[in-house]
């Protein structure tokens, strides 16, 4: 769905309520997305003093693998989302706006909402993404000759080493027990 700037002028504000299927598009932006539920989407896109304002509320389902597991989490998100738009025209008339990171310069004479809303869906996605039972247990995996350590263990044993290697004899520690 994607609205001309020339209609949202005429109208100054338009209300929506969509649902929105955005899976195939996500997936190709994003390849470690296992699935992606139809995205409710409710809100208004207005234009207010040559500024495109488009507020919306999006509900959805992302499924992505566990971080340490790889095992499917279902990730429940309600964002809200509030973006500027601004076309390079009245960009140069108001050069100030051209330091505010929130706004975004129109590169065609429309605004998309499937493309605005896929684009947050990815920004919402965490680094860190685990189970629930993952997230209670700390414990790291492990297997034969390897294992996942956290920061904190890791400078722990970094700083077990130094100490060892500090004294020039601390290989002879036990030798004559």
């Amino acid at each position: 769905m994607q609205w001309s700037l020339n209609e949202i002028r005429k109208r100054e504000t338009i209300n929506f309520d969509e649902v929105l299927d955005l899976e195939k598009n996500l997936k190709e932006r994003y390849p470690e997305v296992i699935s992606l539920t139809p995205v409710h989407v409710a809100g208004s896109v207005s234009y207010e003093d040559g500024l495109y304002l488009l507020d919306y509320q999006a509900d959805y389902t992302l499924s992505l693998p566990s971080t340490r597991s790889l095992e499917q989490v279902d990730l429940v998100n309600d964002i809200p989302v509030n973006e500027t738009f601004v076309t390079e025209d009245y960009l140069k008339e108001e050069k100030n706006l051209l330091e505010d990171e929130n706004v975004l310069i129109l590169e065609r004479d429309a605004i998309s909402l499937d493309e605005s809303v896929a684009d947050n869906i990815i920004l919402e996605i965490p680094l860190r993404v685990l189970t629930p039972a993952e997230e209670e247990n700390d414990n790291l995996p492990s297997g034969n000759d390897w294992e996942i350590l956290s920061e904190e263990d890791y400078a722990l044993k970094q700083e077990e080493k130094e100490s060892e290697k500090k004294s020039p004899f601390a290989s002879l520690d036990g030798l004559f027990d």
